[in-house]
């Protein structure tokens, strides 16, 4: 069974929704690499030197991230060896399959939960990727599994923040726990724990500041609200995502680099995926940081929001090559 089959076959239980979602959210990434790919594969039907410099170029040009890259190229250049391959369409699958196994990683993306008590997920990143969206998105789709959810505006410092919550609160009718702005974050937090006490909530997440006058100050206050969630809930926060905006591409790992290694970042959101010809970016992050990437934004709607998936992923970027495969293999009488 070809390896477009069986990555077909293995999505096939996923929602047709979900699987629409991460094909238009990846439509400019498609566009700007596979077809690219594509375009070089029947332009160059040897594979030589020059195969390899442009497949190179393409694979950095969408984000994969030079390391990543030269990885990818060796593995290419040994199954091409290995194999005795010398048509170049047969690498498709090949790259394809590196894919899946880049992205794929060994530990698990889902959010963990708790199982006996109040989930406080806490968000950090700098301001500007979109975290108060993700944190609304995120509340609309607790509250649509039947979870009571509250959410704390703990960004107490940017112009706005506060209001911007509550406007997502408003919209999906979920309670936001404020203070005035300027107001100590970690004080937010005790009383959006005690409040989600209260009110028997299931799920609590909190807003954080995205930018303080250094990164020190920074790490102090998270550091501040870290002991007032523990000391009040033993155990969390559950997730501390950091939320990254997939279009800027390399500045979006090195964010990931400086602020991830001290803040306890349990898993990476990647926003605005659908805004960029650099989706790539995702393969970088998942090989040059020891996190998963729990979600992915892939639109402006408010269900865009989605789990990520690998599979998915490729499956999305490469949907006109396993058409194409499925029509050659329809095509073909069974002897062949």
């Amino acid at each position: 069974m070809s390896f477009f089959k069986k990555l077909k076959e293995s999505i096939a239980s996923k929602t047709e929704a979900v699987t629409k979602q991460f094909k238009d959210g990846l439509e400019k990434t498609r566009k700007g690499f596979v077809e690219k790919v594509t375009d070089l594969i029947s332009r160059r039907k040897k594979i030589d030197e020059e195969f390899y410099e442009e497949l190179e170029e393409i694979l950095i040009g969408a984000d994969v991230g030079v390391n990543t890259v030269m990885n990818i190229i060796d593995d290419l250049r040994a199954e091409v060896k290995k194999q005795k391959i010398e048509d170049a369409a047969d690498l498709q699958p090949i790259l394809s399959e590196k894919l899946v196994e880049l992205l794929r990683g060994d530990e698990d993306n889902s959010l963990h939960m708790n199982p006996d008590g109040i989930t406080v997920i806490l968000f950090v990143g700098v301001n500007g990727v979109g975290k108060t969206t993700t944190i609304g998105k995120l509340a609309h789709r607790f509250k649509q599994e039947g979870k009571k959810v509250l959410m704390a505006a703990g960004d107490t410092f940017r112009a706005g923040a506060i209001e911007q919550l509550e406007v997502w609160g408003q919209r999906v009718g979920v309670e936001v726990i404020k203070q005035q702005a300027g107001s100590d974050p970690a004080a937010v937090m005790y009383d959006a724990v005690q409040a989600a006490k209260q009110r028997g909530a299931d799920v609590l997440l909190c807003d954080t500041a995205g930018r303080l006058q250094n990164k020190s100050n920074l790490m102090e206050e998270l550091n501040k609200i870290y002991r007032v969630i523990k000391r009040e809930i033993p155990g969390a926060p559950h997730e501390v995502l950091m939320v990254l905006d997939a279009t800027t591409g390399q500045n979006a790992l090195s964010q990931a680099k400086l602020f991830g290694e001290k803040s306890g970042v349990t898993g990476l959101v990647l926003t605005k995926l659908d805004g960029t010809a650099k989706g790539g970016i995702v393969v970088a992050i998942r090989q040059e940081l020891n996190l998963p990437v729990k979600l992915v934004g892939l639109g402006e709607k408010i269900d865009d929001l989605q789990t990520f998936d690998s599979e998915q992923f490729v499956h999305a970027l490469f949907a006109g090559l396993i058409q194409e495969n499925e029509e050659k293999d329809g095509n073909e009488s069974p002897e062949n």
